[in-house]
């Protein structure tokens, strides 16, 4: 697996700790945080909302509202801000 911090995160990584800070478990992967919630058309996007990327659904972020999310772009890289328009949008999910 790649980075599940506190030193280094990976996309899904990163998710499941913000959530798990917030009393949530969220399953570890991509591929299965997509299916952890509620799916929510990116038109009806709010803060928290699992934002993922990409046709095999290979990347997730954190969507903080105004169009952006928190990432890691890849495990070792710093997290950042990015907007939602720099990869191509897979779905999204609110995780309850």
């Amino acid at each position: 697996m790649g980075g599940d911090g506190p030193g280094s995160y990976d996309c899904s990584g990163l998710t499941q700790a913000a959530w798990r800070s917030a009393g949530v478990s969220l399953p570890r992967t991509t591929y299965t945080q997509i299916n952890a919630g509620t799916r929510v058309p990116r038109s009806g996007l709010a803060p928290g909302d699992l934002v993922f990327f990409y046709s095999g659904v290979s990347h997730v972020g954190l969507y903080i509202g105004g169009g952006k999310m928190i990432h890691a772009p890849r495990p070792g890289a710093p997290v950042r801000v990015a907007p939602i328009d720099e990869m191509p949008f897979a779905g999204a999910t609110r995780p309850a």
